[in-house]
Order: C-alpha cells, then structure tokens, then sequence
C-alpha cells in the first residue's frame, strides 16, 4: 500500500508539471543576460549650430548596425546651410551650403536600460560651395574658386530614450572639426568649425534576437536529440 502512495504522488507530480509545461505555450524562462542581441536602424535629425558666428541649420541621415546595445557602427550623411550674410560688403547675401558623410561610430553606455548615454564619432568628407546671392534664388554661377573639398571629424555626446523595441529618441551636442578650405571671397573663412545641437529619430529593429528571457521547450529538446 505504501509503494503504491508513492507511485501515485509521482504520477500526480508528474501530470501536474506537463500540465504546467502546455499551459504556457511551451515555453520556460530563465535569465540569461549574457546573450548578444543584434540591431539594424535608420535615423533622421536636424541641429542648430554656428559656423564663423553665424547661424547654421543642418540635417543628417545614417543608417547603422547596433551591436549588443553597446556600439553602433554605420553611415551618416550630413547637409547645412548658413547664411553668411555680413552688412558692410560690397556682396553680402552669400550663403554657404556643404554635404559631407562617412564612418559613423557610437559606443552606449547603459544600453540595457531605457535611458542610455553615447558618444557619436563622424569621421568622413565632403564638399562647401559659397553661392552668389541667397539659396532662394532661381539661378546661381558657381566657380571653381567658389567650391572646396574638405575632410570632417565631428564628435559628440548623445542620450537615447528607447520608446519601445523599434523607435529610439537621441538629442545632444556635437562639435565639428573640418580640414582648411580656400574659398575666394571677402569673408576669409578657412574653417567650418563649429559646435551644434539637435534630435533625432531612429526607426528600426534594436533587438533583433529571441526573447532573451524564454526559450521553447521543444527546440531544447530537439537539439539534444541531434546532439
């Protein structure tokens, strides 16, 4: 009668934990937070900054792969226009537009939570072009002497709110260092150096692995059998 007791509670034991097992979607949690999650986004934003003292607007689109929620590695292009309009010159509605584009780097700190902390690298080059009278205007001539290739370094720092899995908020400064450029013209700029501010939007997939909290009992099973 004993043997038979205990024959019966570990028939009970076992029904009720394969009952457990198919109640939830067999599925069993554990916490590994060591396992690696890959991303991939596309990004939008738009700064304010100065470039010889005077007010420059700017835009920027990058595309990037996010690694572990701890570094980003991509590209970014970037677009500004600054009016360079100075009284007292014999031609002062001149404005500056420049692209410039290349490497995109970002290390994340706290990656893990929904408030993080990066410092974006840009490392490329491009192209300013002075214009003769106001961007608005229907026709420009632009010379060879009215044109300059340059080499950008522009670093910064970034805080990233993560709305949810596929949309991140960044907003931040950034300061850019640009290689000397000779633009024949009265306003003797040899630089677009400059600090900017701005935000953005990253659209994307952050987490592109499994849940990292659940894992299928049947996969388990199915790679020991093959083991």
């Amino acid at each position: 009668m004993k043997h038979y007791n205990i024959y019966l509670s570990l028939f009970l034991l076992g029904f009720v934990f394969q009952m457990n097992a198919q109640g939830s979607d067999d599925y069993i949690e554990f916490n590994d937070r060591k396992n690696a999650v890959h991303g991939v986004y596309v990004g939008l934003s738009t700064y304010y900054g100065t470039i010889d003292k005077k007010d420059t607007y700017s835009s920027a689109f990058k595309i990037a792969y996010v690694a572990n929620q701890e570094f980003e590695i991509g590209f970014e292009a970037v677009g500004f226009y600054t009016d360079l309009n100075n009284q007292g010159l014999s031609n002062n509605d001149r404005d500056l537009l420049g692209i410039y584009g290349g490497l995109h780097l970002e290390p994340i700190l706290f990656g893990k939570s929904k408030l993080n902390l990066s410092f974006p690298l840009l490392i490329g080059g491009g192209a300013v072009v002075l214009l003769d009278g106001d961007i608005e205007d229907a026709e420009h001539t632009i010379d060879d002497d009215d044109w300059d290739a340059i080499f950008v370094v522009e670093p910064g720092i970034n805080i990233l709110y993560n709305i949810s899995r596929y949309i991140q908020l960044e907003a931040g400064v950034r300061h850019r260092f640009s290689s000397k450029i000779d633009l024949e013209s009265e306003y003797n700029l040899s630089r677009i150096n400059g600090f900017s501010a701005g935000i953005g939007l990253k659209i994307g997939v952050f987490n592109m692995g499994k849940n990292r909290y659940k894992k299928k009992i049947k996969d388990e099973k199915e790679s020991r059998f093959q083991n």
